[in-house]
């Protein structure tokens, strides 16, 4: 699975306007509807399930990342929106710090191997210390696209 067929540019944030977990998340679900991954009847019950997983573990692995994701039967294929916060965002994270990237995955129910296969590239990818900085310094969509589709043939810049 590649990033650049689950991420679009009309989900991505490169300075998300909250610093706040909640407020990032209803961000972040916004641009996934915005850019037609879900429907919009379905905003306020994705951003509950988003953060009723949050309350089970944070998904702020530490490293300056989060990934929230949520599985719903009324989505058809696997989407992410990306958010990243200049500020920082305290999302619980393991290691105690602020996040800057975050990775809303959203998933169809029914496809639990799909919804694995994307979060092991996504976490693929965050574990690389040059995918992360990378990733802090873009400024627009189209380069954070860049990034992915560097990410997904191996090939860094830098």
């Amino acid at each position: 699975m590649k990033l650049k067929s689950i991420v679009t540019s009309k989900s991505i944030i490169t300075s998300l306007d909250s610093n706040k977990r909640d407020e990032v998340v209803a961000e972040l679900v916004d641009a996934l509807i915005s850019s037609g991954a879900a429907e919009a009847s379905l905003r306020d019950e994705l951003i509950t399930m988003v953060l009723e997983r949050e309350q089970k573990g944070s998904t702020g692995f530490g490293r300056g990342v989060a990934v929230p994701h949520v599985k719903h039967p009324s989505v058809t294929s696997i989407k992410a929106a990306i958010g990243l916060s200049p500020a920082g965002v305290d999302f619980n994270a393991l290691d105690r710090q602020p996040v800057f990237s975050i990775f809303l995955l959203l998933s169809p129910a029914e496809s639990p191997e799909e919804h694995l296969q994307a979060m092991e590239v996504i976490f693929k990818n965050l574990s690389q210390e040059t995918f992360r900085k990378f990733l802090r310094q873009a400024s627009s969509p189209d380069e954070v696209l860049t990034l992915l589709e560097e990410a997904d043939s191996h090939q860094y810049t830098g």
